[in-house]
C-alpha cells in the first residue's frame, strides 16, 4: 500500500468545522479585545479623582499595550485559520510545506493552522540558530 499523499475529502471536511469553530472564537476575542481598547464595552463614568486617575494611567497604559499584542497575535491566528480554510478548498490542507508529506491528524486536530510537522517545525528552529 502506498503512502497517502492527502486527506480524503472527509477528513478534510472534519477539519474545516474544526477551523470554523476555532475561527468563530477568536472573531469573538479578537471583537472583545477591540472593543475594550476602544471603550465601546465602557458604560461607566470616568472617576473624576485626580490622584486615582493618575495613578491608574500608567497600568492602562501597560494593559492597553499588552492587549494591543494579544489583538494582534489573534488577528495573526484568524489570518493562519482563513489561509487553512483555503487549503482545505484546495486540497492541499494537512500537507508538510518541507517534507510534502502528510501532518499527523493530531497535530492539525491541536493545531489547525498548522504547515509543517513537528519535526519541520524542529529542523526549521535549528536552521534559524
Amino acid at each position: 500500500m502506498s503512502e497517502k499523499t492527502r486527506y480524503t475529502d472527509e477528513e478534510l471536511e472534519e477539519f474545516r468545522q474544526i477551523i470554523n469553530e476555532k475561527l468563530a472564537l477568536a472573531k469573538r476575542d479578537y471583537d472583545q479585545m477591540m472593543d475594550s481598547l476602544t471603550n465601546r464595552d465602557s458604560n461607566d463614568v470616568d472617576d473624576t479623582s485626580p490622584t486615582y486617575k493618575a495613578l491608574e494611567e500608567g497600568s492602562e497604559a501597560q494593559s492597553k499595550e499588552d492587549l494591543m499584542k494579544f489583538a494582534s497575535r489573534q488577528q495573526k491566528f484568524i489570518q493562519g485559520l482563513k489561509a487553512a480554510l483555503v487549503r482545505i478548498d484546495n486540497k492541499t490542507y494537512g500537507i508538510d510545506r518541507i517534507t510534502g508529506k502528510l501532518i499527523p491528524a493530531e497535530r492539525l486536530r491541536a493545531v489547525p493552522h498548522a504547515t509543517l510537522s513537528v519535526e519541520s517545525k524542529e529542523l526549521e528552529k535549528k536552521r534559524k540558530l
